[in-house]
């Protein structure tokens, strides 16, 4: 049984709303791997540029709207077909439908740009974020790589790294110092938490 199940490819789901740098990270970090791979990314914008991306790495990209998240299920039943070991939102602005996360306890998680509990919170994202640690005069800033649940930026936090911010940062500069963080250590954290689970 474990034999069977060590063999099976582990499934990535990837929700997002924005341009994907992260996505794109993360899919091509496990491009190559025999055991790990990111079936589909999923956007509420259908402009969004992490369509393109996914499309363009040859991963399923799908739209949908609040109806398909919220009310028709649409979006649930389609993650059950999928049976994604790992739900990953990356840069996903919505909050996240209590009954997906009922279906798949523990196994949805989100990163936030900043050393949470501090500057989370609903409307908190992106140069949002990065505008306020900077107005408080912080000495650090970070990612937190948590768990999901019925609250923004409220699971279970699983990893943290930070970085100093200097008097000389602007929102643009922080940004960037957050990214390396974020495209170093998630595709990481992903993986350990997939082996952990499948051991």
């Amino acid at each position: 049984m474990n034999q069977k199940a060590n063999n099976e490819i582990r499934k990535i789901v990837i929700f997002a709303s924005g341009t994907g740098t992260n996505a794109e990270n993360i899919i091509k970090y496990f491009q190559n791997s025999l055991k790990t791979r990111v079936i589909a990314v999923f956007s509420n914008k259908r402009s969004a540029p992490v369509l393109k991306k996914a499309h363009d790495l040859e991963v399923k990209a799908l739209h949908f709207d609040r109806e398909a998240l919220y009310q028709s299920n649409e979006v649930l039943h389609v993650l059950k077909d999928i049976q994604p070991n790992l739900i990953v939102l990356a840069g996903f602005l919505w909050v996240f439908p209590v009954n997906i996360l009922k279906e798949f306890p523990n196994k949805v998680i989100n990163i936030h740009p900043a050393l949470l509990p501090n500057y989370g919170g609903k409307g908190m994202y992106g140069s949002k974020v990065h505008e306020a640690v900077l107005k408080n005069k912080e000495r650090e800033s970070g990612i937190s790589i948590h768990y999901v649940n019925e609250n923004y930026d409220e699971g279970k936090v699983i990893f943290q790294a930070s970085t100093k911010v200097e008097s000389t940062d602007t929102p643009d500069s922080l940004a960037q110092k957050i990214h390396r963080l974020e495209h170093k250590h998630f595709p990481e954290i992903i993986e350990e938490l997939l082996l952990k689970d499948s051991q």
